[in-house]
């Protein structure tokens, strides 16, 4: 297998991915018997070295729901008929994931509410609540 190129500076060893063939699901007439085009990507998170300590916890952040108990992630493509082209779709969404996980959150910025959206707020809340205190039973005056 060879390595996956992630952008120009990053590059994942072949060694760190491994891939499994099995039967896919679904339509295909008997060539879904016969054949095994679905492809199981792997990729060892806890082993790589490439990525950095921030990079590799937003990636197994991310893919916290594809992760082994060995610490590796799996990605599925079953998208086509052909072993290859979803061998490719495979490493093309790791490839994803991990540009994903490169891009560094921005903090956000706590912010006041301003003077105007208060008032209107206190103004809503008044005018429910007259609203409401007018629901109340009526009075006969004898």
């Amino acid at each position: 297998m060879d390595p996956l190129v992630v952008n120009e500076r990053l590059t994942i060893p072949a060694q760190r991915l491994s891939f499994a063939a099995v039967r896919a699901s679904g339509a295909g007439g008997q060539n879904v018997n016969k054949v095994s085009s679905k492809v199981e990507l792997y990729f060892d998170l806890a082993g790589c070295t490439e990525l950095i300590e921030p990079v590799r916890m937003r990636l197994a952040g991310l893919c916290k729901n594809r992760m082994d108990a060995e610490g590796r992630v799996r990605i599925v493509s079953q998208a086509t008929r052909d072993q290859g082209r979803n061998l490719d779709d495979a490493r093309e969404k790791l490839a994803e994931l991990i540009r994903a996980a490169l891009t560094v959150p921005r903090a956000r910025k706590p912010t006041k509410p301003t003077r105007s959206s208060q008032r209107r707020r206190m103004d809503d809340k008044r005018r429910e609540s007259n609203k409401k205190q007018l629901r109340g039973r009526v009075r006969a005056d004898d």
